[in-house]
């Protein structure tokens, strides 16, 4: 079964040309399964004049279905209106596993209860955290509840958002796996020497959307421009990050969506990442790090007796 070739149909409203963590991660992963040798076919929503099928880097095939987005990415919920096209996609591309991507994704929950009516596999993947107490989060819960009771397996992001998914969909926590989110370690080398000069440069590297805290931003930014100038460098291309972190003394993060809990520990997780790399960028050995000697480890308490 290891060794098995699938046929994998991913299905989420994020995706490219639209940019974002889930986009991102979502692209990747049917990368890295194409170099394993599965067959990858994405069905998402149109975007724009991008409508049909598309031909991704490395042979991935996309199927950009002609419904169009009307809330945050996300098609109009239809529960039976998308089963047509899903039946077709699944038989004519001999799927043999159904992979749905991010909670709020309409398509992926329409395609996460089709699928399993028909005999196929479901593997769902949740890439945030939601809280308890809103409207919305509880809503989305309770739709969790009906369209993950018949998924193989699930998986996320980190144990925190396992620990999330568990308490929100039911599910049992022998059956959700964690894929952490990983960093490039060679696209963010610490800068070989630290910023010049007295002023104290404030790095904000973020899409400025409400979910990510642009409305905080938004009554800082006058506040620090009676003290010090900004400036904006507005759309920042992906090759250029690194050069923007490295040029700052403080990077500031924020972020609202999953609620205030899961704000702070995304921040906190995002403080923690830049004080490593502040850390590996101070840390430079003058000279030789001395080995540990030799010791001789005791595998029973017969060992430690003979010792004493």
């Amino acid at each position: 079964m290891a060794d098995r070739k699938h046929r994998i149909l991913m299905v989420s409203d994020f995706f490219y040309p639209n940019l974002g963590g889930v986009e991102n991660r979502f692209y990747y992963l049917s990368q890295c399964l194409l170099k394993l040798g599965h067959k990858v076919v994405v069905m998402t929503h149109a975007c724009g004049n991008r409508s049909g099928v598309r031909y991704m880097t490395g042979g991935v095939k996309v199927y950009y279905v002609p419904w169009k987005p009307f809330l945050m990415q996300n098609t109009l919920p239809t529960f039976y209106g998308t089963l047509p096209i899903v039946r077709t996609i699944l038989i004519r591309e001999k799927i043999s596993l159904v992979h749905g991507h991010q909670a709020f994704s309409t398509l992926c929950h329409e395609a996460l209860m089709h699928a399993p009516t028909m005999g196929y596999r479901v593997v769902f993947t949740d890439h945030s955290l939601y809280g308890f107490a809103d409207v919305g989060s509880i809503h989305m819960n309770k739709v969790l509840l009906f369209t993950l009771a018949d998924v193989s397996q699930a998986i996320c992001v980190s144990h925190p958002s396992k620990e999330n998914t568990v308490l929100r969909s039911g599910l049992h926590p022998e059956r959700v796996f964690v894929i952490p989110n990983a960093v490039e370690s060679a696209m963010f080398k610490p800068g070989p020497e630290r910023p010049q000069g007295n002023e104290i440069v404030i790095v904000v590297i973020s899409r400025l959307v409400y979910r990510k805290g642009a409305d905080l931003l938004v009554e800082v930014i006058p506040e620090v421009c009676h003290l010090h100038p900004i400036r904006n460098a507005g759309a920042v291309p992906h090759a250029c990050v690194r050069f923007v972190l490295i040029s700052g003394h403080i990077f500031l993060n924020r972020y609202l969506s999953c609620g205030a809990w899961a704000g702070k520990l995304f921040c906190l997780v995002m403080i923690i990442d830049f004080l490593r790399w502040l850390l590996l960028q101070l840390w430079q050995p003058t000279g030789d790090i001395e080995e540990v000697p030799e010791f001789t480890v005791f595998n029973n308490h017969q060992d430690l007796d003979r010792c004493s």
